[in-house]
């Protein structure tokens, strides 16, 4: 019998009560008005759909008058607390018992739908039809509602007549709703919008202040970011979805130095014992782990009290960059034994581990754990993972048999994975060209690493006029080669360097040692390596002066001079590493007996005594 059979039936029927609703029957004397006030009472210890749809039973049989205020308001309750319980079918059915809805019982539809797993496309419909057919003007609490659903469905056009209406009915300036415009705006990519929203906003609460803060970290924006928060220190208490993005901003920047002024904060600031906040937790774990200090990532998650998912999969991630390989595939171990499944994003730090040390079996095997022991169907990025994984170890062959199988289309990175090991591993220059055109053709807004990458494969070969073609094509195409930068914090203030710098203003300092480092490099037997100078220019019989300019070398150089005895030097940088500033900075932290680490493209690099933590392979 489905449910409305059901409801008709109780309608003449006697109702049994579960015995944790207290059952009763109202005397002759007992007045309406004292019946649906003990239904009231009744119902505000209903806990579950069954005792919730046993008393609405008993309510449609004893309370004849639908129109009377106590029955509306009795119905309303009900109404409310089976879209609280999150049966949205039962929810719709007694909407449609509620003569005349308000405005609080449209909001609470639209809530239980824009909350709902697969009807969240609903809550627009329902607004459409408030505004249609209801003769209910929508209120404050309607548009937060309404742009949630648009927010997490991308529905741009649909957030926009949301908007227009708040505007027409005179809440543009309401806080919430300006709170919920800039979420709106921000989740669609749409920032300027949301950014305008938020300057005509005529008042702010810390919730706009979060909000924003948040969008400009997602786009990017770190430093903006982190100066609107010195802002809101001076308004508000920070709370912690504040110092969420705050963080959030610290891991774009690479700030170590401001995100443990950040988790001292924290730790100053947070009401109770801060080890049992798992999402303010993770967002330290990734912060250090972005940040080059693994060891302060491990300390705070070994610190937390509870670990969920996205834990796992941050310490994994973690591990993974820094070429950890075993630690890493310990912590899947870890994770699955203490019951938590995996999901897609831990396969990808699970498959980068095994791609930074070279682990073929074990990145097949992990592969083929996802699809048939945990039903993960795998995505781009995991096939990604898997060729990169196989090209880098000259299993060219089966990692084209990957991408002919793979069943959607390779992009860009996939095949620049393949035209990488083709590279590394001097194969035929017909099967390196052909990956380059495969490049070339799946993105019409090709990098200048795919014409690199084949013009290394021409130099390999000694074929330098193909090498001067390639440097002619980037240049009737308009296609220049991304200039190394590197960032290194000293004292928390950021100095950036490119490759050949000359504008910072201690340059004169900066050269003149590198001028002593090369001398010292001389004298432990360093020869420069050009297998990977990308054009001609680096190809002129010994002048190794571009490669001692890369951007790297000069902030290893200013991190030298400039910082404290005994600090590790950390330099985050745009592009991956080349083979010959990986050899001199192995040797200088040999040779001055200091830690670097370093940040590139791909990975980690932690430089000691003379080694990497990459074992020279990445």
């Amino acid at each position: 019998m489905d449910e409305e059979g059901w409801l008709t039936q109780c309608r003449g029927a006697s109702m049994s009560f579960p015995a944790t609703i207290p059952a009763f029957c109202p005397t002759a004397t007992a007045n309406a008005t004292d019946h649906r006030h003990r239904l009231l009472h009744i119902l505000s210890q209903c806990s579950t759909m069954s005792q919730l749809k046993q008393l609405h039973a008993y309510a449609l049989r004893t309370t004849p008058d639908p129109q009377h205020p106590d029955t509306v308001f009795l119905y309303t309750r009900l109404f409310n607390l089976a879209s609280s319980i999150g049966d949205l079918n039962y929810t719709f059915r007694l909407f449609n018992q509620i003569p005349h809805p308000g405005s609080f019982i449209w909001n609470t539809l639209i809530h239980a739908s824009a909350r709902s797993h697969d009807r969240k496309h609903k809550a627009f419909l329902i607004f459409r039809q408030m505004l249609a057919t209801a003769n209910v003007p929508p209120d404050k609490h309607t548009f937060p509602f309404v742009l949630k659903a648009c927010s997490y469905l991308f529905a741009f056009f649909e957030g926009q007549q949301a908007h227009a209406q708040a505007l027409k009915h005179g809440l543009g300036s309401d806080v919430y709703v300006g709170n919920s415009l800039i979420h709106f705006y921000s989740s669609c990519g749409y920032f300027e919008d949301a950014r305008r929203v938020f300057d005509k906003m005529s008042e702010r609460s810390l919730v706009s202040w979060n909000v924003m803060i948040d969008a400009l970290v997602e786009f990017g924006n770190f430093e903006e970011a982190l100066g609107m928060f010195r802002k809101v220190q001076i308004e508000f208490e920070p709370d912690g979805f504040t110092m969420q993005s705050v963080l959030g901003a610290c891991s774009g920047l690479g700030s170590l130095y401001l995100g443990m002024w950040a988790h001292g904060y924290i730790v100053r600031n947070y009401k109770g014992d801060v080890n049992t906040d798992v999402l303010l937790n993770n967002c330290l774990v990734n912060m250090y782990c972005k940040c080059g200090s693994l060891r302060l990532a491990v300390q705070v998650f070994d610190r937390m009290s509870k670990h969920d998912l996205h834990s796992w999969n941050s310490m994994i991630l973690g591990f993974a960059m820094y070429g950890e390989v075993d630690e890493a595939l310990e912590c899947f171990d870890k994770m699955v034994s203490g019951g938590i499944m995996p999901n897609s994003i831990t396969f990808v730090g699970v498959l980068s581990a095994c791609n930074h040390r070279g682990l073929v079996s074990q990145g097949r095997k992990y592969f083929d754990r996802m699809v048939d022991e945990f039903k993960i169907t795998p995505v781009l990025e995991h096939y990604g993972c898997l060729v990169d994984l196989l090209a880098r170890k000259g299993c060219i062959d089966e990692a084209l048999d990957v991408v002919s199988n793979m069943p959607m289309q390779p992009d860009a990175v996939i095949w620049r994975s393949l035209l990488d090991g083709c590279c590394k591993k001097n194969l035929d220059i017909r099967l390196s060209e052909e990956v380059a055109k495969k490049v070339m053709e799946s993105n019409d807004s090709v990098s200048s690493g795919v014409y690199v990458l084949l013009s290394r494969v021409y130099a390999a070969a000694k074929k330098w006029n193909e090498v001067g073609l390639i440097r002619q094509l980037m240049t009737d195409k308009g296609v220049s080669k991304e200039p190394g930068c590197s960032q290194i914090e000293i004292d928390g203030v950021s100095h950036e360097f490119f490759a050949g710098d000359t504008s910072h203003p201690v340059r004169n300092e900066i050269y003149e040692f590198l001028d002593a480092i090369e001398e010292k490099l001389k004298s432990v037997g360093y020869a420069p390596d050009f297998s990977q100078a990308p054009l001609v220019d680096e190809f002129d019989g010994g002048n190794n002066n571009s490669l001692r300019l890369h951007s790297e070398r000069l902030a290893v150089a200013y991190g030298l001079l400039n910082s404290k005895p005994g600090m590790p030097i950390r330099v985050f940088k745009n592009l991956r590493i080349c083979n010959d500033c990986h050899n001199v900075i192995k040797l200088i932290s040999r040779i001055f007996d200091v830690e670097i680490i370093i940040r590139d493209r791909i990975r980690f690099h932690h430089f000691r005594d003379g080694s990497c933590s990459c074992m020279d392979y990445w």
